[in-house]
């Protein structure tokens, strides 16, 4: 199972625009509430969620990927959550996909997950990817983590997430359904 973890204060775009394009390739992604059902971004848009971090605590299925959307206040709370940061270490020492774009990149860095790994974040927060090489590119898949720049960003960073999955083909066969 896909796992976005969902916080208040996430960038909305980064969350739905890389949900979207990873549902369209058919893979099964599973939004989890931070803070409750749902989240709310800086700009009052809210992100309804599938569920709520308490119910993802009893669930025991294999994590195949987590997903961590940007925004500052968003990535902070991610960080803070005890939770979210056990289910990143796991699924990174687990062999699992861990992607994260904007500020969330940060979180890894933090966690010490980036050591000798190349990798992407919004500018300024290049000061938390600790032990990585800072890359210039917008969106870098290094092994099992797929790391990009922000916003803008956020389909080809679900194309990242898709192709590492399913493969280049059904990545790019993606991108020519959404005109990309």
């Amino acid at each position: 199972m896909i796992y976005m973890f969902c916080a208040d204060g996430l960038e909305e775009v980064e969350a739905l625009a890389t949900l979207d394009v990873i549902r369209r390739a058919g893979l099964p992604v599973t939004t989890v509430g931070v803070c409750g059902k749902t989240a709310e971004g800086p700009h009052k848009i809210k992100f309804f969620t599938d569920i709520t971090l308490d119910e993802f605590k009893n669930i025991a299925d294999k994590t195949d990927a987590v997903i961590l959307p940007g925004g500052g206040v968003g990535t902070q709370t991610l960080y803070e959550n005890e939770t979210v940061c056990e289910a990143v270490k796991k699924t990174a020492a687990d062999g699992g996909l861990v992607c994260a774009i904007c500020a969330a990149p940060s979180i890894l860095g933090r966690l010490r997950l980036l050591q000798g790994k190349t990798a992407v974040c919004y500018p300024g927060f290049e000061k938390y990817l600790y032990g990585a090489n800072v890359s210039a590119e917008r969106v870098v898949t290094d092994g099992n983590f797929i790391t990009a720049a922000g916003m803008g960003c956020a389909v080809r960073f679900g194309l990242a997430i898709v192709a590492a999955l399913l493969g280049e083909e059904k990545a790019a066969q993606i991108a020519a359904s959404i005109m990309l």
